[in-house]
């Protein structure tokens, strides 16, 4: 009888609480990703770097290898968005305890905290890296002037709800913004201040993602993720998923697949073109609440309520079924990688204390 392959992740551990928000910085050279846990630290991981969001701390982690890096301290409530600007030297996060703040991403030292008069749900840096744009409870658009810290900072209208996702397209000219309680996804003119478009969703929109190459908005409602024009607005493909599906991410590079996880527990791989599901992986013993793509595209990662981070191969890594699993460790390819992100740490790159390295998962569902 032929025996069934499985896809084997990295699996990052470490997290006390769930992981719901991953953000992979946007440098080739040096991508890392951060990581937030809602309910416990931040986690910016670096090569492909990316930022992971945790309760209080944000929490850097490689995002080849999944080695932990360094956390964010500071913060005195859950983290609930993290990300990393375009040159991967400063990180932003967004919390329940009122704040947003700006990090040194290499030292891990806190630049500055911005105020808030509410919870902030979700933040993002310009394209450029001058601004800041934040959005939560208050159902207001903030942007701050990073060159001018103290500035007040700009308020580009009020939104019909809580604020869950923000993002910026058209250069830097354009907003996008979706809610917790309100159906659709709004689109901003900076210039005015005010809503020029809305994509029309039957539900709210849990997640919100402009492609690499801004051709794409992507996004998740209930049960359904979406392909929109980011240049003319209209629907381009819609698909329905298995379950609810809190979370999706284009491949960036080529642009024909792309990743959805939510209630059931597992990350599925789909054609772009056609829907057709190309691989489902399990492994996440609780619901996952986001999923993202590496910036290569060979890779992407997925958070989950069981407080865990896998990293799953674009073109998986198998093993049968009954087989023994690999031995722990990255292969030799990706321990080279690491091995010059070690090299770069060790000049400077250094952000808090030990951590922990990424396990192929030992118990493949």
């Amino acid at each position: 009888m032929e025996k069934k392959k499985v896809a084997v992740p990295l699996v990052c551990h470490g997290h006390s609480r769930p992981v719901v928000d991953l953000f992979y910085s946007p440098s080739h050279l040096m991508a890392f990703f951060l990581s937030v846990p809602v309910k416990d630290y931040v986690e910016l991981a670096l090569s492909y770097s990316s930022l992971v969001r945790n309760y209080s701390t944000p929490m850097l982690r490689n995002g080849e290898t999944g080695d932990w890096i360094g956390t964010f301290e500071g913060h005195k409530g859950a983290v609930w968005s993290s990300c990393v600007d375009t040159n991967a030297l400063r990180a932003a996060s967004a919390s329940a305890d009122f704040s947003a703040k700006l990090w040194d991403a290499l030292t891990g030292d806190e630049l500055h905290s911005f105020e808030h008069k509410h919870i902030v749900r979700a933040c993002a840096f310009s394209e450029d890296t001058h601004l800041l744009l934040t959005g939560g409870v208050e159902k207001i658009l903030f942007i701050f002037d990073l060159n001018r810290l103290d500035a007040a900072p700009i308020e580009v209208g009020h939104s019909p709800g809580s604020v869950r996702t923000v993002a910026w397209l058209h250069s830097d000219q354009t907003i996008l913004s979706s809610c917790s309680d309100t159906n659709g996804v709004r689109l901003w003119d900076l210039r005015s201040g005010k809503i020029f478009q809305t994509l029309e969703t039957k539900l709210p929109v849990t997640s919100a993602e402009v492609s690499q190459d801004g051709r794409y908005i992507t996004t998740a409602d209930g049960s359904t993720v979406k392909f929109w024009d980011a240049n003319h607005f209209g629907l381009v493909k819609s698909y329905n998923m298995p379950c609810n599906v809190e979370s999706a991410s284009l491949e960036p590079r080529h642009g024909n697949k792309f990743i959805a996880g939510g209630e059931d527990m597992r990350v599925h791989l789909f054609d772009f073109h056609t829907g057709e599901e190309l691989g489902c992986n399990k492994g996440h013993h609780g619901p996952v609440h986001c999923v993202r793509f590496s910036p290569g595209g060979e890779s992407y990662a997925s958070g989950s309520e069981d407080g865990t981070i896998r990293i799953w191969q674009t073109g998986p890594v198998t093993c049968e079924e009954n087989d023994p699993l690999p031995g722990n460790g990255p292969s030799r390819k990706v321990k080279a990688v690491a091995d010059e992100v070690a090299r770069k740490i060790e000049s400077g790159l250094v952000i808090g204390k030990q951590g922990k390295t990424g396990e192929r998962d030992k118990a493949v569902a």
